[in-house]
């Protein structure tokens, strides 16, 4: 790994390189073990409403992590202690010492990770920030998509955003990681003017090229002029198709809870009902996969783990962890759970830690959203949820709203748009009812593609979607 420049001195951003921040903290440690972590972003991003750009800008930030672990009789302690920008070094270092020493042994201990024996592949030459000029592209198609928005009688808004995340792991066992992640996505909304009709598509992307603003304006629209009609419907259950990016805030719900030590104390959607956990267990009839990996083609990410804090399936002790393929849920059966190496110890299974991507496949499926939509004789499409929140841990119920875009299905055909509505669902119990899914594609989920921008999602047909109520919002 080369440094930008030299040790000690500014980079681009006025702030000390990052390998000058790792290597100070390290050598000011007291304590036989540390691990420091230095997260630099860089972003940009793009605002518009009324069929015009409102506001634009860029920044960079600097986080800064010191882990240290005190030994003693009792056990190991640990303490953390995070700053942002320029850091005192020493003093943060002193903070986390002292935090350590002030806290119980970890019930998470464990040996820190070591170097490989065969060293790491050199990271890639690529660049660590962004700025406005990766909207170079999108930016003309979408001043083109006003003028045509404005002629048309309606109404576009949303954002562009572009992120590039550098991250630096290194430890007192000689450990040194860098990874470079981009990330970005476009957001579009079409609404008539008095409010009254709306319409959503989105889409994820690491660097705008493979973005179309006239392909997904050819979308939003296609779906802005299905709500030419409207049709009131009541609460209740129906067949509904989710497209993918419906499926992929469902999904990533679904993995959040995958945690083991929840599952083994009966906390969780995958605990057995007489103990233990439902791994090995049949979730769906149909042969789904449902994987992780760092290396999925399109959808790439970090291929080791880097964590500022502890849970109860993820430990700062595995910071460094290299992460591979792991599948979740293969031909529908429960494969894995995330575990911490302590907590798989404890268990007698093998450490899982979470990976920055998700996938959802039925391996030979051919079919796409719109062959679904003309296979379905009534029901409903979703095009987004939105405000999804928790409801009972035990069974991974989740309540929220649908919005920008319920549509009437009947004969093969979209009739118009429909009320939206509050509905109460779980995405295991959907795994389990799910009929018909179409392949799957790079897709982003409106509420939780922030978080998990990198996913490949199908369509999903659900005959008994429960909508518990209908929704005012608009």
């Amino acid at each position: 790994m080369s440094a930008t420049a030299p040790a000690g001195a500014p980079g681009a951003s006025g702030l000390p390189p990052a390998e000058a921040v790792v290597d100070a903290a390290l050598a000011a440690s007291s304590q036989a073990a540390c691990v420091v972590l230095v997260d630099d972003s860089s972003e940009a991003e793009v605002r518009f409403a009324n069929n015009t750009v409102t506001t634009n800008g860029t920044r960079r930030d600097r986080r800064v992590t010191v882990v240290s672990f005190h030994e003693h009789d009792g056990g190991t302690s640990v303490g953390v202690a995070r700053e942002g920008g320029r850091v005192v070094v020493e003093d943060l270092v002193r903070a986390a010492e002292a935090d350590a020493l002030a806290s119980p042994p970890a019930a998470d201990a464990y040996d820190l990770v070591v170097p490989p024996d065969v060293p790491p592949a050199p990271v890639a030459e690529t660049a660590d920030s962004t700025d406005l000029s990766i909207f170079s592209t999108a930016i003309p198609e979408l001043g083109q998509a006003f003028a045509r928005a404005r002629s048309g009688g309606w109404v576009l808004a949303g954002f562009a955003e572009h992120g590039v995340g550098s991250n630096l792991l290194g430890s007192s066992t000689g450990l040194r990681l860098r990874h470079v992640q981009p990330t970005g996505a476009l957001h579009l909304v079409a609404r008539s003017p008095d409010g009254g009709r709306s319409s959503w598509v989105g889409a994820g992307t690491d660097d705008f090229s493979d973005v179309s603003v006239a392909q997904l304006e050819e979308r939003l629209l296609r779906r802005y002029e299905w709500s030419a009609r409207h049709f009131d419907l009541d609460a209740g259950r129906y067949e509904v198709l989710l497209p993918p990016a419906a499926v992929a805030d469902l999904m990533v719900i679904a993995v959040e809870a995958m945690s083991g030590r929840d599952a083994e104390e009966g906390r969780s959607v995958y605990s057995g009902p007489t103990g233990g956990t439902r791994v090995g267990e049949r979730l769906s009839p149909l042969v789904l996969d449902l994987r992780s990996d760092p290396d999925e083609p399109g959808l790439e990410c970090s291929p080791f783990l880097a964590t500022a804090v502890s849970s109860s399936d993820v430990s700062v002790f595995d910071n460094g962890l290299p992460l591979g393929p792991t599948t979740w849920l293969g031909g529908g059966v429960l494969e894995r759970l995330r575990y911490h190496r302590a907590g798989a110890a404890r268990s007698g299974v093998l450490p899982t830690a979470p990976v920055d991507n998700l996938v959802l496949e039925l391996p030979g499926a051919a079919t796409t959203a719109d062959d679904m939509i003309e296979g379905t004789e009534r029901g409903l499409l979703l095009t987004c949820l939105w405000y999804i929140r928790e409801v009972d841990p035990s069974t991974l119920l989740v309540t929220g709203l649908t919005r920008d875009g319920v549509y009437l299905v009947e004969d093969g055909e979209v009739r118009g748009a429909v009320n939206n509505f509050r509905f109460n669902e779980s995405p295991v119990d959907l795994l389990g009812r799910a009929s018909e899914v179409s392949r799957s594609e790079r897709t982003l989920g409106r509420e939780l593609g922030e978080w998990y921008n990198r996913t490949s999602m199908p369509a999903m047909r659900v005959p008994d979607f429960n909508m518990s109520s209908v929704s005012p919002a608009s």
